[in-house]
């Protein structure tokens, strides 16, 4: 089964190197990213340039301005045909590149610059957390930060994926805390009040992303900063974007920035 998921999803990191040459560089680069998300994400982000730079794209996504899908997988061309010609056959190669690591590790980009060389900027760094058996990205590894918004951008796989192979996919889970806030209230201080929203995101059957209403107490575990929330009545306010995984074979992972 993994064989095949590794097959379909180096077919379409190879029919997405094609669009290279297409004017477009930006959209390009859009296609490539998504098919190395698509990639890197089902074999728990190995260690290589390519794989450390879908990551941090996966995870500049669900930073605010806006919430993006992380995995936006119709936008990688899975179902189109490539020449079969054995000259042309560079599955194996590009699955090499991508599975080679070095140390060197490429900056996050701005908001909507093509992914190039000369295109990567530092950040402003907020605070985040990083968990699970997925390699951390580097220490000062920087993220943007804006006021949070949505993004309507959606659509969904070019091929069947509904089958376990691609269950990964559908694990991906994007918490919103947008605010939450306890504090004492009154004229003695003797009142609690409690408000917060939240919003989850997640994958249909076919690679679909949708935001549904959420709850604080619908958190995971591994989320941090509103443990106290609904007791009497520590003073919390906080805000967060939390994104939790699995790999193909089920190990978990989790990114959470706060802002």
């Amino acid at each position: 089964m993994f064989k095949l998921l590794r097959t379909t999803a180096l077919a379409a990191a190879v029919a997405a190197s094609s669009f290279v040459a297409i004017p477009e560089q930006a959209r390009a680069q859009s296609y490539q990213i998504d098919c190395a998300i698509l990639l890197c994400l089902s074999g728990g982000w190995p260690a290589s340039v390519p794989c450390t730079r879908a990551r941090a794209e996966f995870i500049r996504r669900i930073t605010p301005w806006p919430v993006e899908p992380p995995l936006q997988i119709w936008r990688c061309p899975m179902g189109v045909s490539f020449d079969a010609d054995p000259s042309e056959r560079n599955r194996a190669r590009l699955y090499d590149i991508l599975m080679e690591g070095n140390g060197s590790t490429p900056m996050q980009s701005f908001p909507g610059a093509p992914l190039t060389d000369s295109a990567l900027e530092p950040q402003p760094a907020v605070v985040r957390r990083t968990g699970g058996l997925a390699d951390a990205l580097p220490e000062g590894f920087a993220l943007q930060f804006v006021d949070g918004e949505y993004s309507d951008d959606n659509g969904i796989a070019d091929i069947d994926i509904s089958g376990d192979a691609f269950d990964f996919v559908r694990s991906i889970r994007v918490f919103n805390v947008t605010y939450a806030r306890q504090r004492r209230t009154g004229k003695d201080g003797d009142n609690c009040t409690r408000s917060a929203d939240v919003r989850l995101g997640s994958y249909g059957t076919q690679g679909d992303f949708h935001w549904s209403g959420s709850s604080v107490s619908a958190l995971p575990a591994a989320h941090t900063g509103m443990e106290r929330f609904g007791e009497w009545c520590p003073s919390i306010y906080h805000r967060s974007v939390f994104v939790e995984w699995r790999d193909y074979q089920g190990n978990y992972g989790f990114e959470q920035v706060n802002y």
